[in-house]
């Protein structure tokens, strides 16, 4: 397979109540296809994070949308672009990060999470220095991170728990 030049091609999830932003790296080509975030059907992100809410899992494009406003989760990614092959996220060659302020200068974020090691080092390199907001980084829940049980990947998740269970409180 070879290295393609990749845009990000769909708009962040997020509102003026969005109090936790989860951030991928960059769209896979089956989320770029379907167009939205974490597309691939075996991708456990929708799950894990309506289970983890304790809300029915979301199936299409509007219910996401709506959970994710719902309980106050923006939902982005750290590029806007890239060089990559396929979903490979270790060979992202030049990439070129999302501008955060999009979401930050609207929504009053309390914390952020990355959902996987690249997109944490991505963030770390390339977005906190503009953010000053340390990320949380959670594991990928790609199917091709095959080696976390569903159970450690809840357990991981449930970190987003305390600051959805503060923000429906205050």
């Amino acid at each position: 397979m070879e290295t393609e030049l990749v845009t990000h091609n769909f708009a962040p999830i997020y509102d003026e109540h969005s109090r936790i932003l989860m951030l991928g790296t960059m769209p896979s080509p089956k989320s770029r296809e379907v167009g939205f975030y974490y597309g691939h059907p075996r991708n456990r992100f929708w799950k894990v994070v309506s289970d983890v809410c304790h809300e029915p899992l979301p199936e299409t494009k509007e219910d996401k949308i709506a959970f994710a406003l719902r309980n106050r989760i923006a939902v982005w990614d750290v590029l806007a672009g890239c060089e990559i092959r396929g979903a490979d996220d270790s060979s992202i060659r030049n990439p070129l990060p999302n501008d955060m302020s999009v979401i930050l200068e609207t929504a009053d974020i309390q914390a952020v999470f990355t959902t996987g090691t690249k997109a944490f080092q991505l963030y770390k390199k390339y977005c906190f220095p503009k953010t000053g907001i340390e990320a949380i980084g959670l594991p990928s829940t790609s199917p091709a991170n095959c080696r976390l049980s569903y159970e450690e990947l809840y357990k991981a998740y449930s970190e987003i728990r305390k600051y959805i269970t503060i923000m429906k409180e205050g």
